[in-house]
C-alpha cells in the first residue's frame, strides 16, 4: 500500500533515508533518495540509494549481495526526511559491521541503558575497529580457538557457582559468559537477530528441541 504524499526534497533533489533494521529497530545507515530511487525502491522492494559522490544510483547489495528488503517507509512531520524499515541479508556497513553506526562518541555514565545489541555492536567494533589494550580486540586476535576456550572455562565456572548455589556468583559467572558467547557471534558472523528469529519459530518453554531433532 502507498499513501499520497508531497515530499520535500532538497535543492539537489534529494531526501535523507534513514535505514532501520525491522526486527531490532537499529539504525543501520543514513542514505539518500531522489525521486527515482525512492520509486525504484519502492517498485523493487529493496533499497535503492543516490550517491552523492558518485552522482549516481546505487543498489543496497548490488555487489555485495547484502540485499535490504524494504518492510515500510516512513517520512517525519516535515516531509522532508525517511525512516525506512527494512529486513537485511547481511551487514549494512561496506566495513562487514552489521550497522554503519558502531563507533561510541559518548554514553552518559547516569542514563546508559543496557541492551544485548548495543553491547553486540560493541563487541563488533572491537573486531572491525580493533583498540589497542582492548580484551575483546586481544580474543579477536587470538583468533577461534583461543574464543571457543574462554567459553569453555566460563561455561565450567557458571555450572560451580550454581552448584553453590550462590545467586550474586552465579549471576556474575553468567554475565561472563553471556559476554564471551557475544564474542563467538560476532566471529562467526551470528547476529543477535539470528538469534531471536530462531527462538521466534520455536517453542522453546514447553519442548526439547535439540532431543527432538536427534531422535
Amino acid at each position: 500500500m502507498q499513501n499520497e504524499i508531497s515530499l520535500k526534497f532538497d535543492e539537489n533533489g534529494l531526501i535523507p533515508a534513514i535505514v532501520q533494521d525491522h526486527y531490532t529497530k537499529e539504525v543501520l545507515t543514513l542514505a539518500y533518495m531522489n525521486a527515482e530511487t525512492l520509486a525504484l525502491t519502492i517498485a523493487e522492494g529493496r533499497t535503492v540509494f543516490y550517491s552523492r559522490s558518485r552522482k549516481e544510483v546505487w543498489r543496497k547489495g548490488e555487489t555485495s549481495g547484502n540485499v535490504q528488503r524494504v518492510v515500510s517507509i516512513t517520512a517525519d512531520c516535515d516531509a522532508d526526511a525517511l525512516v525506512v524499515e527494512v529486513v537485511k541479508s547481511g551487514p549494512a556497513c561496506h566495513t562487514g559491521a552489521e550497522s554503519c553506526f558502531f563507533q561510541p562518541v559518548y554514553l552518559s555514565e547516569q542514563l546508559k541503558p543496557f541492551a544485548y545489541e548495543a553491547l553486540y555492536r560493541l563487541i563488533e567494533g572491537r573486531k572491525t575497529a580493533p583498540r589497542e589494550g582492548s580484551y575483546t580486540t586481544y580474543l579477536f586476535e587470538k583468533g577461534l580457538d583461543k574464543i571457543l576456550k574462554k567459553v569453555g572455562e566460563e561455561c565450567t565456572e557458571v555450572i560451580i557457582a550454581a552448584a553453590k548455589q550462590d545467586k550474586e556468583e552465579t549471576v556474575y559467572e553468567i554475565a561472563d559468559l553471556a559476554y564471551h558467547v557475544m564474542v563467538l557471534m560476532v566471529q562467526a558472523g551470528i547476529t543477535v537477530e539470528d538469534l531471536t528469529r530462531e527462538l521466534e519459530k520455536r517453542h522453546v518453554v514447553d519442548h526439547k528441541i535439540k532431543q527432538e531433532r536427534m531422535q
